[in-house]
């Protein structure tokens, strides 16, 4: 099957149980959008609650998950446009898996110490960076770099 230009881009998603159920594209970037928005939010909230060092942390964390590019930046040789150095891969999609930093928050919501707050605005801002790229259309790798399709 063939798609026009007034057809929707599908993707398919396996639901709890094992089924797959189709899911516009675009719907699926603009709810990652939203989160990206959320976590900003959150994230900027924290910063001036807490001041310059949760803001800070906040910063750094969503910038951190992108130094993953760097690992293997030597190997530019026989790459294409768009692809990741193979090396970097792991490092890339390791830090790229949004239930990480959600798992973390989670974790810090009920076993760290509450009045450390620049942990909760970095996780925050990790959160923002994987919603950012996921809003944008950058997924996951596969093990030769390529986007996930």
């Amino acid at each position: 099957m063939t798609t026009t230009a007034t057809e929707p881009s599908w993707s398919t998603r396996t639901a709890p149980g094992g089924r797959t159920r189709a899911v516009p594209a675009p719907a699926l970037r603009v709810a990652w959008f939203a989160a990206a928005l959320f976590w900003t939010a959150f994230a900027v909230l924290e910063g001036v609650n807490h001041g310059w060092l949760a803001g800070g942390t906040a910063l750094l964390f969503a910038v951190a998950p992108d130094l993953a590019l760097l690992v293997g930046i030597r190997e530019h040789g026989g790459l294409v446009r768009g692809q990741l150095p193979p090396r970097a891969v792991p490092y890339y999609n390791l830090a790229h898996r949004a239930m990480i930093p959600l798992g973390l928050a989670v974790l810090y919501a009920f076993a760290a110490p509450k009045e450390w707050a620049p942990l909760f605005a970095g996780l925050c801002g990790w959160l923002a960076h994987i919603s950012y790229d996921r809003a944008f259309g950058y997924g996951l790798r596969t093990k030769d770099g390529f986007q996930r399709g």
